[in-house]
């Protein structure tokens, strides 16, 4: 499964790519805009977006896109790893029941 994060802290990326790596997903990291950023993510299962670490522009172009798509996003304020792992344990979860259904 592939996720996308948008926002976050530079000098935790290392952290949320290891903690993706963790739950078995692998994890594609936007901490600033981007250009062509919704080719970049056409292909994600899932999105995070740290609200309080990304500017509004990228946070629209991300939802939009993920409407267009039908992919869940996950909206949070903190930008923590426990915030992430959050996440990524809601995700394992959907897609636990995605196999089992």
């Amino acid at each position: 499964m592939c996720i996308a994060l948008f926002g976050g802290m530079d000098r935790l990326e290392r952290h949320y790519l290891e903690e993706a790596a963790k739950f078995g997903f692998n994890l594609k990291v936007f901490s600033r805009s981007e250009a062509r950023i919704s080719s970049k993510i056409r292909n994600v299962d899932a999105m995070v977006i740290f609200t309080n670490k990304v500017s509004h522009q990228v946070k629209k172009q991300a939802v939009n896109m993920a409407k267009a798509h039908h992919i869940p996003v996950f909206m949070h304020h903190s930008c923590g790893i426990c915030t992430l792992r959050d996440c990524l344990g809601c995700l394992n979860i959907i897609q636990g029941g995605a196999r089992n259904a």
